[in-house]
C-alpha cells in the first residue's frame, strides 16, 4: 500500500480541510486536468500543450518536466499523479517517428484510467499566430460539436463526451450576456477532427438584440484519430451512477402529454354544499322579518259586505 492509499488521521484543522476536500462528495468538484509531456516531444507538441493549458486554466496543472511513460502500455504513473494532484482528466503529449505530434486525451475514475483517445496533430496554429485580443483567463466556453460521426461512431461518441468533460469548465447558476464571448467549435468530418476557437463580438444592430460576429483567436487544430482505449460498458455505467439522494423524486398524479404540457390530478374531500358560498344577489337576500305564512295568520280577515 502506498502512502497516498493509507488511511491517515488529520492532526490539524488545515489537514482536516485537505482530507475533506479529497473525500467523496454527492456533487463532484470541478474536474481538474493534468497536462504533461513525454520523454520525447517536438516544438509543436510543447506549444500545443501550453495553448491547451491556457484554455483550461485555472482548472489545470502543467508539468514542465519530461515524464518517460507510455499511457497505453503502463498507466501507473498517470494514476500516481492523479492521486497526488486530485485530477480526473489528463492530457499527454509525445512525439516519435511512428506517431509524430501525438496528443492523448483521457480521464480517470476512482484514480484509475477509464478511457483515453490518441489524436495526431496534422495542422496546428497557436495563440501567437493570431494577432488579436484574447478572452480573459477562466472564461467558460460555449461548446459546439458538429458532425454526424459524433452520434453514429462509437469511438467518436466517447470522444465527444471526453471533449465536453475537458472543456466545459465549472458549473455556474447564471451567465451574463457579455460573458458569452468564447466559442469552441469541434467538427468531425472525413475521419478528421477540427478544433477552432473563436471570440464573439457584440456589434450594434439598430435594435435591442446585438449583432454577433465571430473572430478566430486560436489555437487551431486538425486532428486524426489513432489509438483508442475505452472502458467496458459495465465500468462506464458504474462511473455514471448517481447516488439515490441526487435522483429526482417521482411526483404522483402528474403526467405530461406529447407537447410537454403538464397535467396534475387533485384529490379533494367531499364538500358540504349547504355551506357553499354562492354569488350574492338582492333577490336572494334573506329578510329580517317573520316568514310570509306566519304574517298572514296574524293579520285579521276582512268582513264580507253585501252589495
Amino acid at each position: 500500500m502506498s502512502q497516498l492509499d493509507s488511511v491517515t488521521k488529520p492532526k490539524s484543522q488545515r489537514s482536516k480541510r485537505f482530507l475533506e476536500g479529497r473525500s467523496a462528495k454527492l456533487v463532484e468538484n470541478v474536474k481538474n486536468a493534468m497536462i504533461m509531456k513525454g520523454g520525447n516531444t517536438s516544438d509543436t507538441v510543447t506549444q500545443a500543450l501550453k495553448d491547451l493549458y491556457a484554455l483550461k486554466k485555472p482548472c489545470a496543472v502543467l508539468y514542465k518536466k519530461k515524464n518517460i511513460t507510455r499511457p497505453f502500455e503502463d498507466s501507473t504513473s498517470l494514476e500516481f499523479f492523479s492521486k497526488k494532484t486530485d485530477c480526473s482528466l489528463f492530457l499527454f503529449g509525445s512525439h516519435n517517428k511512428k506517431r509524430p505530434n501525438n496528443l492523448i486525451f483521457g480521464r480517470l475514475f476512482d484514480s484509475h484510467v477509464l478511457d483515453m483517445i490518441e489524436l495526431g496533430i496534422e495542422k496546428y496554429s497557436g495563440l501567437k499566430d493570431f494577432k488579436n485580443s484574447k478572452c480573459p483567463e477562466g472564461t467558460k466556453p460555449m461548446l459546439v460539436l458538429a458532425g454526424e460521426a459524433f452520434d453514429t461512431d462509437n469511438d467518436l461518441r466517447r470522444l465527444k463526451s471526453l471533449f465536453i468533460d475537458f472543456f466545459r469548465g465549472p458549473t455556474v447558476p447564471a451567465v451574463r450576456l457579455a460573458g458569452l464571448e468564447h466559442v469552441l467549435h469541434i467538427t468531425a468530418l472525413d475521419d478528421k477532427i477540427y478544433l477552432r476557437s473563436y471570440r464573439s463580438l457584440l456589434k450594434k444592430s439598430g435594435c435591442r438584440t446585438p449583432r454577433i460576429e465571430l473572430e478566430e483567436i486560436g489555437p487551431s487544430f486538425d486532428f486524426v484519430v489513432r489509438r483508442v482505449h475505452l472502458a467496458s460498458d459495465d465500468l462506464y455505467k458504474t462511473a455514471h451512477r448517481q447516488p439515490k439522494s441526487l435522483k429526482p423524486k417521482k411526483k404522483k398524479n402528474i403526467s405530461h402529454d406529447a407537447m410537454g404540457t403538464k397535467f396534475g390530478r387533485l384529490h379533494m374531500q367531499k364538500q358540504d354544499l349547504t355551506k357553499l358560498q354562492t354569488r350574492k344577489m338582492k333577490g336572494l337576500r334573506k329578510r329580517r322579518g317573520p316568514p310570509l305564512a306566519a304574517a298572514e295568520e296574524t293579520e285579521p280577515k276582512a268582513a264580507k259586505t253585501d252589495a
